[in-house]
């Protein structure tokens, strides 16, 4: 039996072992990532003005480009990106459509548009053939029962299940159990709740407002994204202690509904970085399977805005 070197055993078995990792990562979708919440902003506010209310010293940081965001993101293995309108401009959602527009297959857009308008199911039409797969909706300073009851957020859910958008609530925990109305008022519309609907930025997480979000998950178009790690719980990377939380959504909802976002720029703040914030999923919660961080790292993003 012809013998092989001890030198050589241990280059085959190397290189046995890179093919098989290789293979793995190839099957979890590694190194493809999406980021299914950033922001975008220029510091030329000649060619994108401000809305009304803000002005340029408000922009903090300064700018934030999709150039920018790539020197964070790329170097994670982060290849799309979900923008998400900026409140700088409001209605207005040319630099975002600018960018998608610039860097085919990499961004997909989540618009502003004003619901008290008769025409805003055209807008949602027009802005979906530009690369825009959702909708950010806020109350604003309105009541929560009057925003949640308006036409025009009738107009956008029924738009939204229509045509195959996301309705991305931004909200605080308070208004739960509104959009849980509106979830069975509209079972076919698709929808996306920012941040864990803001739990545990004032404090510890309560029990009866992690139940409520945890109950939307009976509704099968209910999605919650796992972001802005920095502004929730203890605010301290390595955010272990959200951990328990993101499992609770897990089971509740299963990770094919659940789906990780930056938050940029804000996330890369002082004493938190674009690495902790993806590292949390990818990395360190030891409950979640490979299974389960294809698709909150990818797969269920890639469903609900890049199909």
């Amino acid at each position: 039996m012809h013998k092989i070197s001890r030198r050589r055993f241990l280059a085959q078995s190397a290189a046995t072992a890179s093919l098989a990792s290789c293979a793995s990562l190839e099957q979890t979708g590694a190194g493809h990532y999406i980021d299914a919440h950033s922001h975008l902003w220029t510091p030329d506010t000649t060619k994108y003005p401000l809305a009304p209310g803000f002005k340029k010293s408000d922009m903090k940081p300064a700018s934030f480009t999709p150039e920018e965001l790539f020197k964070h993101c790329k170097p994670e293995g982060v290849d799309r990106i979900v923008a998400i309108q900026m409140s700088y401009y409001r209605f207005d959602n040319r630099y975002m459509l600018d960018m998608i527009a610039r860097h085919p297959g990499v961004f997909r857009g989540v618009a502003i548009v004003d619901e008290s308008l008769a025409d805003v199911a055209q807008q949602m039409k027009t802005l979906a053939k530009q690369g825009v797969s959702g909708f950010r909706v806020n109350r604003g300073q309105q009541s929560l029962v009057s925003w949640i009851d308006s036409p025009g957020m009738e107009r956008m859910w029924k738009t939204a299940a229509e045509e195959g958008l996301a309705i991305c609530p931004l909200i605080d925990p308070e208004a739960l159990p509104l959009i849980d109305r509106m979830c069975a008022r509209f079972p076919k519309t698709r929808v996306v709740i920012d941040h864990f609907a803001r739990l545990g930025m004032a404090g510890a997480v309560s029990k009866n407002q992690l139940d409520a979000l945890c109950r939307l998950a009976r509704h099968p178009h209910t999605h919650v994204k796992t972001s802005a790690f920095y502004a929730l719980g203890q605010k301290k990377a390595p955010y272990l202690d959200m951990g328990p939380m993101i499992r609770r959504l897990r089971d509740a909802y299963g990770a094919q509904r659940l789906m990780w976002a930056s938050d940029c720029p804000f996330q890369i703040g002082e004493g938190h970085t674009y690495h902790d914030s993806i590292a949390l999923i990818r990395d360190r919660l030891d409950f979640l399977t490979p299974e389960d961080k294809n698709w909150m790292l990818r797969k269920t993003a890639e469903k609900v805005f890049f199909v």
